[in-house]
């Protein structure tokens, strides 16, 4: 029987950790997914208005297959300089890519990054021409482990998921081919994450496992109207929202396979927050592989399965991570 995995996130894929860091008077904060050794990773991007960094080197067609962190920001396009921290720290490490190696060359860290809006949150942001975001990756790194903070952490730490206070879910399942999936997630959305009329009911209640997100149920004779939103956010501007994920598997995947993963996975999205993949959201899944399992012979159905579990984990992870937010503000 599928179940979840030890600590119910992301780092039960083996190989994988998780740093966290934030600054707390900016209401902002950086998340860093450091596998530990290079891994295979494709990217799938749908909402209106992403923001990311070396994005188009995970395509199956090009030079690079695998990369050595994976940077999750607040900060918008500020944000983007946390994988910049990331890279240099690495890359004093003597990790990352190297097309020939030669002395007193140094290897070039492939480090994807994409970023969330959380700049209007009333956080102290007059940083003037020093943002903390270089700052909040190095230390994020520094940070790297096997516990992962739900609700106010890292790149989830100012944003909003509709109405809701957001902040950053994780979640975890171990297939009964004995494969492990594992899905982060940063949850600023557009769209809410509850039903309409239905209190604390989370649209991804039917994937709920154990009571991780509180157990409420729609009430008998639940219905909506068709274009009722719920908690969604009033007057979205654009690029000022955004869901970003990561999700990895100890299965081993070739670059294309792991895109595939991340197409699938992008419905865990849809499966948690409605509307989603609006103009105004810049929503992104990336997906790693650390090969540590081999596919079985019959790889396409197994990716199938994997694709399918992988959607479930990422909208469990979201609904994790908003309700823990929640409960943090009410405290």
């Amino acid at each position: 029987m599928a179940m979840p995995g030890k600590t119910n996130s992301l780092t039960d894929v083996s190989g994988i950790r998780v740093g966290q860091a934030e600054d707390v008077p900016a209401k902002t904060g950086t998340t860093v997914i450091l596998p530990d050794e290079r891994a295979v990773c494709a990217v799938d991007v749908r909402g209106g208005g992403p923001g990311t960094r070396e994005t188009d080197a995970l395509a199956a067609h090009t030079l690079v297959d695998a990369v050595d962190a994976v940077v999750l920001s607040g900060g918008s396009s500020y944000g983007l300089a946390a994988a910049d921290g990331v890279a240099a720290a690495l890359g004093a490490r003597g990790r990352g890519f190297a097309l020939l190696d030669l002395p007193g060359v140094p290897k070039s860290p492939v480090v994807p990054s994409a970023i969330l809006y959380d700049l209007a949150n009333e956080g102290d942001k007059a940083w003037g021409e020093d943002p903390p975001y270089r700052r909040l990756g190095r230390d994020a790194l520094d940070a790297v482990g096997d516990t992962v903070a739900l609700g106010r952490a890292g790149a989830g730490f100012g944003a909003m998921a509709g109405a809701h206070p957001g902040g950053t879910g994780t979640a975890s399942l171990v297939t009964e081919a004995g494969f492990t999936i594992g899905a982060l997630v940063c949850v600023n959305s557009f769209g809410s994450v509850t039903l309409p009329g239905a209190g604390d009911v989370y649209w991804a209640w039917p994937h709920e496992i154990d009571g991780e997100f509180g157990g409420a149920r729609p009430p008998a004779g639940w219905s909506m109207a068709p274009q009722d939103w719920g908690a969604a956010k009033y007057n979205p501007g654009a690029r000022e929202n955004t869901t970003i994920a990561v999700v990895a598997t100890d299965a081993a995947l070739t670059p294309a396979q792991a895109q595939r993963l991340a197409i699938m996975a992008q419905d865990g999205f849809a499966r948690a927050i409605r509307p989603v993949h609006t103009p105004f959201d810049g929503d992104v899944v990336f997906a790693l592989s650390t090969a540590a399992r081999a596919l079985p012979e019959n790889a396409e159905l197994a990716l199938a399965e994997l694709g399918a579990a992988a959607a479930d984990t990422l909208a469990r992870a979201i609904a994790r991570g908003v309700h823990t937010a929640r409960q943090q503000a009410r405290d």
